[in-house]
């Protein structure tokens, strides 16, 4: 594992944090796939019941964006590169990766020593090594005040909900798979269907639908956490590239279609986000028909009402 070979400061995290307010506008869609099942129902595509649109949570996104940091910023060796170790991953255990930083520290997190002068508490120093090394605490933030207590950090970036442009429709289809789990499984399934030993199965499906997220990127709360100007293009990147390598079964035909990015010229902002939000329209080009791909929607920019203090990049 990659271990930060100093102890970051305040002021460290400070000088290489952004010093400009974002804001993005993500549109991605799927084909034939569920991109975000719902565990409480059934795993089905998550859905506004009021209003029909399809849901996707943030920490599916999330998960996406921590997954595409593994793959691209891994050693040769297959280790993470200093600074880019996730912290919520498959199998970790948290008060593990806490530990780590204490280790890291020379600290032992049982002993409660009153810090030297000029010296911060030892959670302090711990959760500042830990922004330095997790780049997903760095970006989202982490409570980690658990039994081991590394403190708690507000992330610079935050993913809401994204929802469907329209409202979408959950078709349920009939899978099978021809084999079964035990033997048992065998005999009762070759007595049911004349000697063929197959298993029946369901899975759900959006035929078509477009998503629309948005995103919100503070300077003061990166400043705490050091968030760099390297690590705000490497999560516009991870926006752009991380459906291609998550496919499954599930997600065969999920991509990024835009990505718009504002930004402002200072740290407190120069318009509000809704304003700004409110720039970007998605319309379906023949309403009363059901969209199949990305060209059936027009995406209007109004880049003549962008305010002062604010440039629009277009990413994708």
């Amino acid at each position: 594992m990659s271990v930060a070979v100093t102890e970051p400061s305040a002021t460290d995290l400070a000088d290489r944090a952004i010093q400009h307010r974002y804001e993005f506008v993500l549109l991605f869609d799927v084909k034939n796939g569920n991109p975000n099942g719902d565990p409480d129902a059934g795993n089905a595509p998550r859905i506004d019941p009021e209003t029909g649109h399809g849901l996707v949570s943030d920490v599916c996104l999330k998960r996406k964006i921590r997954n595409y940091v593994t793959l691209v910023k891994r050693t040769p060796e297959g280790t993470p590169e200093p600074g880019y170790d996730i912290y919520v991953k498959e199998k970790a255990v948290l008060n593990a990766q806490h530990l780590r930083g204490y280790e890291a520290l020379g600290l032992d997190p049982k002993v409660r020593a009153k810090p030297k002068e000029g010296e911060s508490p030892a959670e302090e120093r711990v959760r500042r090594w830990m922004c330095q090394t997790f780049f997903d605490i760095r970006m989202f933030g982490a409570v980690m005040s658990t039994d081991v207590n590394a403190g708690q950090v507000r992330g610079p970036v935050q993913v809401a909900f994204a929802r469907s442009i329209q409202p979408i429709v959950s078709l349920e289809q009939s899978i099978t798979r021809m084999a079964v789990t035990t033997e048992a499984e065998k005999q009762k399934q070759e007595q049911k269907q004349a000697g063929q030993a197959r298993m029946m199965g369901r899975k759900e499906i959006i035929p078509y639908a477009l998503y629309r997220a948005h995103g919100f990127i503070s300077p003061h709360f990166a400043a705490d956490t050091g968030f760099s100007n390297d690590d705000l293009d490497l999560l516009f990147r991870a926006l752009e590239e991380m459906f291609d390598h998550d496919h499954s079964a599930a997600r065969g035909e999920m991509g990024t279609c835009r990505l718009f990015v504002f930004e402002h010229e200072s740290k407190l902002g120069n318009a509000p986000a809704r304003k700004l939000f409110d720039l970007i329209h998605v319309e379906p080009k023949a309403p009363e028909q059901p969209a199949r791909q990305f060209s059936d929607y027009e995406v209007i920019v109004d880049r003549d009402s962008v305010p002062s203090g604010v440039t629009l990049h277009e990413r994708l």
